[in-house]
């Protein structure tokens, strides 16, 4: 049979809808004779059906925690931003109004992480027909700015300030600034359990560690709340620090440092998150493993003679694009041929949940186009194997 036949039995390739398909790559009962069914097709709409249900049971339940974690993160950050502003005012300190900045970032960081959580879950519509999942990118690159120019460059300029600054300093005054620092480390550091909390949760239905959770896992909104946390508590230690040696010492410079570390610290956190985002908007593949799990998946289909491509596109935390070139075996009917590629949709989304874009096109694979699908997956077994042997040292 030809790569044309086979393409007319199971639809239309690569996301063409056809009349009356409800799913971008599927064949929909309007290409049919009237009256007829086609094979598997009953089973097929009722498994994905509940498949689909409870995946978006899941990502409900998941968005809800990270709702949860990012409230607590708001609250903790509005009380400790007003109450490092105070402190830092009687004190004179810049180590602590470096915090205070910091806090005020981290407080429009989640407003913005809050925003892309409401703003994700719109359906797809015709004008964005794979959803609006990208929406979380979206809004945690803002974050990545908002701590970059909020945090990090104001913490730059009180540092610099305070090189130049010949103010004397107010015991009394450090010492509210010390308190208030004190009771910021309490409140970030429950933000931060109750991040990390979420994250264990996750790392024990993935059965991984929780570090490496922490490395893999592809919620934006969580990632940037974790590192957000991380990065405070990180703060408000060398703020204490940076005021005691002042306290002690006399030497106004050791606030100076601190302010610039912070600084610092906060601009390197933004590029990191930012970078994660860039890579997350631009069409980010999924993780290496599993595109190695799916092409070994298709590879072992008895119907499928050769992958030719299998290529993979983050559409959300939860959500995955893959567009298949695959040739089958000789000697199959149309309704063969439809049967197969349902079944092995049917299986790959029992698999992974994950996929609800899924696209199959039949093609004739040339012998130019089964050398590029072998160097392609040999250069994918090797990133495999490298982010291996990187996570095992």
């Amino acid at each position: 049979m030809s790569a044309d036949q086979a393409r007319n039995a199971v639809g239309p390739p690569y996301g063409e809808r056809g009349p009356g398909n409800g799913e971008s790559g599927e064949q929909g009962p309007g290409n049919r004779e009237p009256g007829r069914q086609g094979p598997g097709e009953q089973a097929l709409v009722g498994q994905e059906s509940g498949e689909q249900e409870s995946g978006k049971q899941g990502s409900g339940k998941q968005d809800g925690e990270t709702r949860k974690t990012v409230w607590v993160a708001l609250g903790a950050n509005l009380g400790i931003a007003v109450a490092k502003a105070v402190g830092g005012a009687i004190a004179g300190s810049p180590a602590l109004l470096s915090e205070a900045a910091h806090s005020v970032a981290d407080s429009l960081n989640e407003v913005f992480l809050l925003a892309s959580l409401r703003r994700s879950e719109r359906p797809a519509d015709p004008l964005h027909p794979f959803g609006y999942g990208k929406e979380r990118f979206f809004w945690s690159l803002l974050a990545a700015v908002g701590i970059f120019v909020t945090g990090g460059c104001f913490s730059f300029l009180q540092g610099i300030e305070a090189f130049r600054s010949e103010e004397s300093e107010s015991f009394s005054g450090y010492v509210i600034g010390l308190a208030v620092l004190v009771v910021a480390l309490l409140a970030e550091g429950t933000s931060l359990l109750r991040a990390l909390s979420q994250v264990r949760a996750q790392a024990k239905v993935h059965h991984r560690g929780t570090l490496h959770e922490i490395k893999v896992n592809d919620d934006p909104t969580l990632r940037t709340v974790l590192a957000e946390d991380s990065t405070a508590c990180l703060g408000v230690l060398l703020a204490i620090l940076g005021m005691a040696l002042h306290m002690a010492t006399g030497n106004g410079a050791y606030e100076a440092w601190a302010s610039l570390l912070i600084g610092a610290l906060l601009v390197y956190v933004a590029y990191i998150l930012g970078k994660s985002a860039r890579a997350q908007l631009i069409g980010e593949a999924a993780a290496p493993e599993m595109q190695q799990e799916i092409r070994d998946f298709l590879d072992g289909r008895p119907e499928i003679d050769a992958v030719t491509a299998a290529m993979t596109m983050r559409l959300g935390p939860d959500s995955v694009m893959l567009a298949a070139r695959v040739d089958l075996v000789a000697g199959l009917d149309s309704e063969e041929v439809e049967e197969a590629l349902v079944r092995t949709k049917r299986e790959l989304r029992e698999r992974w949940p994950e996929l609800d874009q899924l696209f199959l096109d039949v093609t004739d694979a040339s012998v130019a186009d089964r050398v590029r699908a072998r160097r392609a997956r040999k250069e994918l077994d090797d990133v495999v194997e490298e982010r291996r042997q990187t996570d095992a040292v």
